[in-house]
């Protein structure tokens, strides 16, 4: 399979860029906390001959597709079907303690959007699913046939800050009273019979973007998780370790933003003549600000479009 030709990875290079600091040593160690099909492990295993793989996944499509991609490394490399908030845990059944490089490459991958049976791009007809995990329970179907309008409304606003989210909720409630609402295409049609006119023409991108971003949130639990998983992830760096942390959607990145901020925050009280040791920051940023794909990578790989990255190294043990 020519694994190129369906997965491009995205920021690569510069990925990899930021993690070879922390990578040199014999016996390192670096996870792959979303590994998808495998391309940025790829990349880290070919780049450092020494290095261990550690890549978790709750898609065990993905996971079979990396494990074939990645064969050729060997016991270099151990793939665990999890979710990246249980990375402490994975990492310690992995015969790790602490590890020197962490990848998150955040939303929904390559492969989840291109297999149409997945239900996750609105532009595709398909069973209303949205499951990164298939083994998982709830279906984005099941939430819009149980969830009241009050429920609906929150998700919508909440996860994908869609300013009609009322309007949305009102016409799924009544559409469903009709007929189920279990494809892709039949949600597709009642958003945009309710959305007026006159918004169609100002907004830039489709009705169904933002209720279908934020039924794939809710059915993952995907904010949530993110929020658990990235102080375990600084957890388990030891000084000198690195994170790197890609979102494609403002709600991810600012939630990294704000754990990045608190990371790399002295914690001494206000108008000490001279700072603590055990006050100082645990970790300092790698980045200014989030850094976004270049024009030529966008135009390249659609999907590196929305991206912002976000890097930090740890620099003192905790205390």
């Amino acid at each position: 399979m020519a694994y190129d030709d369906i997965h491009t990875p995205v920021l690569l290079d510069r990925c990899v860029e930021l993690l070879a600091p922390a990578l040199q040593r014999d016996g390192a160690v670096v996870v792959d906390a979303t590994e998808g099909m495998g391309g940025h492990s790829e990349a880290l295993l070919e780049r450092f001959p020494q290095v261990r793989l550690i890549g978790l996944d709750r898609d065990t499509d993905a996971l079979r597709i990396a494990g074939e991609r990645l064969a050729r490394f060997g016991d270099r490399v151990t793939l665990v079907h999890t979710v990246y908030d249980d990375i402490a845990d994975a990492v310690r059944s992995a015969g790790a303690t602490t590890v020197d490089g962490i990848l998150f490459d955040l939303g929904v991958s390559s492969l989840q959007l291109d297999e149409a049976d997945r239900g996750f791009a609105y532009a595709k007809d398909a069973p209303l699913d949205m499951r990164m995990d298939q083994t998982a329970a709830t279906t984005a179907a099941d939430i819009v046939a149980t969830y009241g309008e009050g429920d609906l409304r929150r998700i919508f606003e909440r996860y994908g800050e869609e300013k009609l989210a009322g309007r949305y909720a009102r016409a799924i409630i009544a559409a469903r009273q009709e007929a189920p609402i279990d494809r892709s295409a039949r949600l597709v049609e009642i958003l945009i019979a309710a959305t007026p006119v006159a918004v169609q023409r100002e907004r830039s991108g489709h009705p169904a973007k933002r209720v279908f971003q934020a039924l794939r949130i809710e059915v993952n639990g995907e904010l949530a998780v993110l929020e658990r998983a990235l102080p375990e992830a600084l957890g388990i760096l030891p000084v000198g370790g690195r994170i790197v942390v890609m979102s494609y959607q403002s709600l991810e990145d600012r939630l990294v933003k704000r754990v990045f901020a608190e990371a790399t925050r002295s914690t001494a009280p206000a108008g000490l003549p001279i700072e603590p040791p055990e006050h100082a920051p645990r970790f300092r940023l790698l980045t200014k600000g989030a850094e976004v794909a270049s024009d030529e990578e966008k135009s390249r790989n659609p999907r590196a479009t929305p991206v912002r990255l976000r890097a930090a190294e740890r620099v003192r043990e905790a205390s």
